[in-house]
């Protein structure tokens, strides 16, 4: 059946909210990144295009071609890093770094080395993570009560009702209702908005020693170990079985293209990418992809229009962005800790792989996301090794 045809409004829905979440939660971060190497705003708007177009394609003809919501994003951390590590760096050196790493992802992508890693990681280990990194957003849903219990509250109201009468459309008659509630009370900030199109401006790469090991390596290992590593967990946990290296390796590769105009990473979306992979987005697990496909129509509507669509997405109120994010992942959530506890050999491990990766740890620039997993996997290992003639002789 074509995809055309598969279309639904929870689909649709499930899509804008994914760019929703992924656009207002982090590109703040982008636009500093892009501030610290001195970006005129010409030039952040071409970064915004070009971010917008990477995402977009990718989802559309990943998601299109293996019949999957394969959800793609900018590297959040990535830009974090750039915040720091990137200043005093001329930008033409760092898009010589972008294009280096890009390289690096493309070729670990397409040598299938990076699959043969993810392989060995145990299914539940997986979901523990996954469980453990969507965490945040679930609390932060009933957090946001502080602030505007009331809005908050009437969103989670119509949730239930909608997920006991019609539960395809739980998420669409929560979002649909905070924002009534939110214009009628004056929260939505929509003074002021100018549509202009964003053009894309081409910087010739330039490469340096500074910038490739300052830069391109970092931002290399923290996009592959914290984005990367949770895409394909969130994937797997979702019970979606996909081939991973053309994944990052296109992903890569978009990288590389789309790099002299400020793409500066592109990878498997996790947190966003659950949104899709949900039983919000359709009932029917096979007719999900159609959700990363809507997703990436936003996307490109977002590169097209650069500022003047983060302007319409931080117009809304932060309260409703956490509640619609928490609510579209309550089911991903509990399906995360399900599988995760399933097994009882497997149970300990898994616990705590979710509370390293729901603690939020950060070290050497990497997410608790890839502690979560290699501490997991270590604890797996020392309690199911085999016994040694010293251990069955104290026993």
């Amino acid at each position: 059946m074509p995809w055309t045809k598969e279309i639904s409004t929870s689909a649709i829905a499930a899509g804008f909210v994914t760019v929703l979440v992924g656009f207002t939660s982090s590109a703040v971060i982008v636009f500093q990144a892009a501030q610290t190497l001195q970006a005129t705003p010409a030039e952040i708007g071409s970064w915004m295009f070009a971010l917008g177009l990477g995402m977009g394609v990718t989802c559309i003809a990943l998601s299109w071609r293996y019949r999957v919501p394969v959800v793609t994003a900018w590297s959040t951390p990535g830009a974090a890093m750039l915040i720091t590590a990137a200043a005093g760096v001329p930008m033409a050196e760092a898009i010589g770094a972008f294009l280096v790493s890009g390289l690096l992802m493309a070729v670990c992508g397409f040598t299938g080395w990076f699959e043969r890693s993810m392989s060995r990681i145990p299914l539940p280990i997986a979901s523990g993570m996954l469980a453990g990194v969507l965490l945040r957003f679930g609390l932060d849903a009933f957090v946001a009560m502080k602030t505007q219990f009331g809005l908050v509250f009437a969103m989670f109201a119509v949730y239930l009702v909608m997920r006991r009468v019609q539960p395809r459309y739980a998420v669409i008659g929560a979002l649909g209702v905070g924002v009534a509630i939110a214009s009628f009370q004056g929260l939505l900030q929509l003074d002021g908005l100018q549509l202009q199109v964003a053009q894309p401006i081409w910087i010739t790469p330039q490469f340096s020693l500074k910038a490739l090991v300052g830069v391109a390596l970092p931002l290399f290992i923290v996009t592959m170990a914290s984005q990367n590593v949770p895409g394909v967990a969130v994937m797997r946990a979702s019970g979606y079985s996909v081939p991973v290296s053309p994944l990052i390796g296109w992903t890569g590769a978009t990288t590389v293209l789309l790099a002299p105009f400020g793409g500066f990473a592109f990878n498997l979306a996790a947190i966003t990418a659950a949104i899709c992979m949900g039983r919000e987005a359709h009932e029917d697990p096979q007719r999900r992809y159609v959700a990363a496909i809507a997703a990436g129509f936003f996307y490109l509507i977002v590169g097209v229009f650069g500022a003047t669509v983060a302007a319409v997405f931080g117009a809304f109120p932060k309260e409703l962005v956490l509640a619609i994010a928490g609510l579209a992942l309550f089911g991903t959530i509990g399906n995360g800790l399900a599988i995760a506890l399933s097994l009882e050999k497997d149970r300990e491990p898994a616990l705590i792989t979710f509370l390293v990766t729901a603690s939020g740890v950060t070290l050497f620039g990497i997410g608790s996301a890839f502690w979560g997993l290699i501490v997991g996997l270590l604890s797996l290992v020392v309690l199911q090794a085999k016994p040694t003639k010293a251990d069955k002789t104290i026993q």
